[in-house]
């Protein structure tokens, strides 16, 4: 039996800043990027390593984030942040609360909430190299073309990092280092929680500093080292919403380009946008201006857009979808939607079936093969195999107090402009003529009327909208029309000359 592989002792994100500059009601750490909120990127790259324990430092807005983070990560310890502010009291509370429970041995990750790029195999590394070289302390760092306002790695001959220098404080020499503080570490617990005790506010923010551990590590003899990636996205924070936007920006660019190499078509990246939790399969081609959301899956052979936006649908094998918005909905298997389709939540499309163009669906189910061409509504309904839905038909669910459902048979044929009123069944195999209200029940193969005599009353037009261009252009024709009708003189023939 393999035995299963485990992580560090714990990874600790950090996660209590106001983030102010987001100018947002809405915590930092909370805004999306991939169809996840930054902190939900962060808990994945952490749980990929597979910790031992994991902690998520909060302060503002607590209640609000720590309930996002239990409904993301239930096995996440919430810990509060104190008064004292920093980024080393934020871990040392941390550890007490990881301590609490049972006392750490071996290595703490320390990152971010607001790092969404960060990946698993990229602090995988991290803790790798810390363990192998046994180091009191290892550095991510990243090597940037500007480094202006980063904190700068100081390296001594043998390779350790000897300091960080913040730009601020930094020569004209030092400033020209291009690698930078990314702020996340792999500590030795029993480093991190003695060196933490010395870490004072002794500075002229009053805050209690991550960045002194190093120094201190490396006066009790440990070696501090560091581990350098040249993808600066992996390590790059939003404090406001241009940083946010880009980085949303580059994820997507990474997760279309990842999908085309696993065999997905896709006709213009650029315009494309794929969240992280999407799933497609091989040989899926994507259209132009489409964005696909949540939980949504393609099969192979789909293709879908252009201009189509998708949240948490369903896509059967070789379905096509075409400039369509829908949410909650299942397309199955060689069936067709759109064009300017709306399918809202309930709505499920049974095999080779079809929602074309100009319909609006919802909590409505579609058996194999039918179809419901163009210009309708199909509401709190249940249509079964191989019917098929005229133009203009709609189904009328709503009595102004509540909903009632339409139950329609297979093999029905639907004339143009059928309205439904629910609650209503219509039998297998049965028609409707065109205009009919359904009011009442129809038995299988029956054919639904609901006609009136049509009365004509001539001349209405002259009589009561004179001087209008109908008038004229009525009056024109019955004129034309009294001398078509006039009795024809006939010319004599050869025959009847005298």
């Amino acid at each position: 039996m393999i035995p299963e592989t485990t992580g560090p002792a714990a990874v600790i994100v950090l996660a209590a800043g106001a983030g102010t500059r987001m100018k947002s009601r809405t915590p930092k750490i909370l805004h999306e990027i991939g169809g996840l909120s930054m902190v939900g990127h962060a808990l994945l790259a952490a749980r990929s390593i597979n910790p031992k324990q994991l902690a998520l430092v909060v302060r503002h807005e607590r209640d609000l984030v720590a309930g996002h983070v239990a409904e993301l990560d239930p096995g996440a310890i919430i810990v509060d942040q104190d008064d004292v502010p920093g980024t080393g009291r934020a871990v040392e509370v941390a550890l007490h609360a990881l301590d609490a429970q049972e006392i750490l041995i071996g290595t703490v990750v320390v990152t971010y909430g607001d790092v969404p790029l960060l990946t698993g195999a990229l602090l995988a590394e991290l803790v790798a190299t810390h363990e192998r070289e046994a180091n009191a302390v290892t550095v991510l760092t990243a090597l940037l073309d500007d480094a202006t306002g980063y904190g700068r790695i100081l390296r001594g001959e043998d390779g350790s990092v000897t300091g960080i220098k913040e730009h601020k404080d930094a020569s004209e020499t030092e400033r020209l280092i291009r690698e930078v503080n990314s702020g996340i570490y792999a500590f030795d617990a029993g480093v991190l929680r003695d060196a933490l005790v010395h870490v004072t506010t002794d500075n002229s923010q009053g805050e209690k500093y991550l960045t002194d551990v190093l120094g201190l590590a490396r006066q009790a003899g440990g070696r501090v080292a560091a581990v350098v990636t040249e993808d600066r996205w992996q390590v790059e924070g939003a404090n406001d919403r241009v940083q946010l936007a880009a980085l949303g920006a580059e994820l997507n660019r990474r997760i279309v380009e990842a999908w085309m190499r696993a065999g997905v078509s896709v006709v213009d990246p650029a315009t494309t946008w794929i969240d992280a939790t999407v799933a497609l399969e091989e040989d899926v081609r994507i259209l132009p201006n489409t964005q696909l959301h949540g939980s949504t899956t393609v099969a192979r052979d789909a293709v879908v857009g252009p201009d189509s936006t998708l949240t948490d649908v369903r896509i059967g094998a070789g379905a096509t979808v075409t400039r369509t918005h829908g949410s909650g909905a299942v397309i199955g298997a060689e069936s067709a939607v759109g064009p300017f389709t709306y399918l809202r939540p309930g709505t499920v499309l049974g095999e080779t079936g079809k929602i074309g163009a100009f319909y609006e669906t919802k909590n409505v189910t579609i058996g194999r093969g039918s179809k419901l061409s163009h210009l309708g509504y199909a509401g709190d309904a249940e249509i079964g195999e191989d019917t098929n839905i005229g133009c203009g038909n709609i189904t009328a669910n709503y009595d102004g107090e509540k909903k009632h459902r339409t139950v329609i048979g297979s093999g029905v044929r639907t004339g143009s402009n059928t309205v439904f009123v629910a609650p209503v069944t219509v039998g297998d195999g049965a028609y409707s003529g065109a205009g009919a209200v359904i009011r009442r029940d129809v038995p299988a193969g029956a054919l639904a009327l609901s006609l009136t005599a049509q009365r004509n009353a001539e001349g209405w037009v002259q009589a009561n909208r004179p001087g209008t261009r109908s008038a004229e252009l009525a009056q024109a024709a019955s004129t034309d029309s009294s001398r078509n009708n006039a009795p024809t003189e006939h010319a004599p023939t050869e025959e009847g000359k005298q």
